[in-house]
């Protein structure tokens, strides 16, 4: 009988040495396997570290540009405040400036101001030095004026007399407070020729001028210096028609 197994082994080839030795499995399948994941692995980690630094750099420049433009903003701020700081530096001198100027004015002022009250004062006190000598010449006057009312009054009849009898007249000299004295009848030889002079009133002491004829400068000195003293004209206008009447002879 024909057996299968023994024709099978006569006919395979004989055995080396190799096919001798026992298999030994080293697993390279699984080291495949393990190298392959770790391949995937590591190509993930690089592809992930690469997509990390990828977005790292693009936040640092992203970072980077929004500091710059916050320095830029920073910078455009700090140009503003200066600038500001410039200008309120500016007008704080201009405000001093403004102040010193207006307090100059002040002063100017004040000092115009205490000097009119000094001539304010000055002029006040003048107006009233003045008042009060108006005061005094008004009463003067007014006692004088009197005085020559009284003396009108006793002198009118004797005045009378002498217009009427012995040739006196009484003018206006054209300026006031004078009054010119003319008399007539002095000289027996020319009976109308005339004699005169001006007495001038406007102070308190009477001046005569204007005397025709001249007369000598002592002898109407002293009726002067008579009539002042007495206020007596009647015996005035003797004295000085007499000596008018020795003139003309």
């Amino acid at each position: 009988m024909f057996e299968p197994s023994l024709s099978t082994s006569a006919m395979r080839p004989p055995l080396s040495m190799a096919d001798s030795l026992p298999s030994i499995n080293f697993g390279f399948d699984d080291l495949r396997d393990r190298m392959a994941r770790f391949t995937e692995r590591f190509d993930t980690f690089i592809a992930k570290g690469r997509k990390q630094v990828l977005e790292e750099r693009n936040h640092f420049r992203i970072n980077v540009a929004e500091l710059q433009e916050e320095q830029r903003l920073k910078k455009r701020d700090i140009e503003n405040i200066a600038q500001k700081a410039s200008s309120h530096a500016q007008a704080v001198d201009k405000e001093a400036a403004e102040t010193a100027e207006m307090h100059a004015a002040i002063a100017s002022i004040t000092q115009q101001r205490d000097a009119r009250a000094k001539h304010r004062d000055r002029i006040r006190n003048e107006i009233a030095a003045v008042r009060k000598q108006i005061a005094q010449r008004v009463a003067a006057q007014q006692q004088y004026a009197e005085g020559l009312d009284a003396q009108a009054q006793s002198n009118g009849p004797e005045l009378d007399f002498w217009q009427s009898y012995l040739g006196m007249r009484i003018e206006g000299a054209g300026v006031d407070d004078r009054l010119r004295f003319l008399f007539i009848h002095l000289d027996e030889k020319h009976w109308e020729r005339e004699a005169a002079f001006e007495l001038d009133m406007a102070k308190r002491d009477y001046r005569v001028m204007n005397v025709k004829p001249r007369l000598e400068a002592d002898q109407l000195e002293r009726c002067v210096e008579r009539l002042n003293e007495t206020r007596d004209l009647g015996s005035f206008l003797k004295s000085m028609r007499a000596l008018l009447g020795a003139a003309l002879k």
